[in-house]
């Protein structure tokens, strides 16, 4: 007799639907490759400042003539509150992500390979938020948030957004981080612990990636115009708020800078934007080929550098 500890194998598993194939895909990767960043991460070990936060080349203000003026030790002060801030932002996201994704499977089938990836994705958020959160504090910076706009903004879309709207905007704040964290994760300027991190983040957000994807595609065939352009819109927009919310402006006073200056070169630091140009390259291609790259849409990814 088979144990009852032991995993059933895929030819074991009753017959779904055909339209759970990539969540039952997902699901036998989270059970192969997950983590737990409670063991995983070296919380124990104190923060070693002869190293930065972030990969310096996606510093905003790396490339300008204040990043010139700054002493080393002043650069690795300002990709560390930089790191925090991208993963303080990370956190809010997340915890609408989560709203969406649980408001969308409620009351479907709980045996569905579909709604159990949707819980385990919010399970693996959760640990990403709280990864995050102590990631943070370690780097020695403040509990960063959102200016007051942008929160009640995020109030009002994880409440009201869905389909198509709610996973294409899941999809552009994993994509942009997924890039950036890639390189984190690869450069040995970067603290270790910040690197494990980013790894761990890489690694399981790609199921959340492939999974936001599939349900965007599904969610748009045969969408209608005016939905079309409406949803078009709104993931723009959350697209806008999301990445313009990514650095919070008190970065630059606590990591000893002149704030009005700072704010101003990093708005017109042409690297930076190039940076994020590229990193969404690969996002926007999927966008366009979803139709949810209209006009006014293209509107707001100019503003916010991504295309």
């Amino acid at each position: 007799m088979a144990s009852s500890t032991v995993r059933p194998t895929s030819q074991d598993r009753p017959e779904k639907p055909e339209g759970d194939d990539v969540a039952r895909r997902l699901l036998d990767s989270a059970a192969v490759l997950a983590y737990d960043p409670a063991i995983e991460v070296d919380w124990d070990t104190p923060l070693d400042r002869d190293f930065h936060g972030a990969s310096p080349e996606w510093c905003s203000l790396y490339g300008t003539s204040y990043w010139q003026e700054l002493t080393d030790a002043q650069r690795k002060e300002l990709t560390r509150q930089e790191a925090a801030s991208v993963a303080s932002t990370g956190i809010w996201f997340e915890m609408i992500l989560q709203q969406m994704v649980l408001r969308d499977v409620y009351a479907k089938d709980p045996t569905s390979d579909e709604v159990q990836w949707a819980l385990t994705e919010i399970a693996e958020e959760c640990r990403h938020s709280i990864m995050f959160a102590r990631g943070a504090e370690k780097l020695g910076a403040p509990p960063y948030r959102p200016h007051r706009f942008a929160v009640e903004l995020g109030r009002v879309f994880k409440t009201v957004a869905f389909g198509e709207a709610a996973y294409a905007a899941i999809l552009v704040a994993e994509e942009v981080l997924d890039v950036m964290q890639r390189d984190w994760m690869r450069d040995e300027r970067v603290v270790p612990f910040v690197r494990t991190i980013n790894n761990i983040h890489v690694v399981e957000e790609s199921r959340h990636m492939k999974f936001a994807r599939d349900q965007t595609t599904k969610r748009m065939a045969g969408t209608g115009r005016v939905r079309r352009q409406i949803n078009a819109l709104v993931i723009a927009i959350a697209s806008y708020v999301i990445v313009t919310s990514m650095v919070n402006r008190k970065v630059y006073a606590n990591a000893g800078l002149d704030e009005k200056r700072a704010l101003a070169e990093a708005k017109a630091n042409e690297h930076h934007k190039s940076m994020m140009r590229s990193s969404c390259s690969g996002l926007m291609e999927f966008l366009a080929s979803s139709r949810l790259l209209t006009k006014p849409a293209l509107a707001f990814y100019k503003r916010a550098n991504l295309i």
